[in-house]
């Protein structure tokens, strides 16, 4: 128990967003962790200083990664995301052009609105 006087709700609650910040802390630092590892911009010295960093001062470290490469992760996260979709499409067989012609079909079967094929148009063609 993190607080003195026994057993109670408000202890028991304090005790329960404890853990729960810190398990939330272990999946940004796995996040983070992992964000740097996939980088290829950064050289090994920069990567090991920062695994020092993340070491020593763990929750400084975590913090100051994501103020400063917190845009960064998410542009690489989406990156990630369109190669995995091309990879998927490749594997299953499907193209960007067969995907169109079915988004066209379903336009003109009134299935969509017009707002909403452009919006699907546009996220295929990224």
């Amino acid at each position: 128990m993190l607080f003195e006087g026994g057993f109670n709700f408000w202890n028991f609650l304090a005790d329960a967003i404890t853990i729960f910040l810190f398990i939330m802390w272990i999946w940004i630092l796995i996040n983070v962790i992992s964000d740097l590892f996939r980088r290829h911009d950064v050289s090994g010295w920069i990567k090991a200083i920062w695994i020092v960093a993340l070491i020593f001062v763990p929750y400084l470290g975590v913090l100051i990664y994501l103020i400063f490469q917190g845009r960064g992760m998410a542009v690489r996260r989406l990156e990630d995301v369109k190669h995995a979709r091309e990879d998927m499409r490749r594997f299953v067989g499907y193209s960007v052009a067969d995907e169109l012609l079915k988004l066209d079909q379903l336009k003109q079967s009134k299935t969509i609105t017009d707002e909403e094929y452009a919006r699907l148009r546009a996220r295929l063609v990224d």
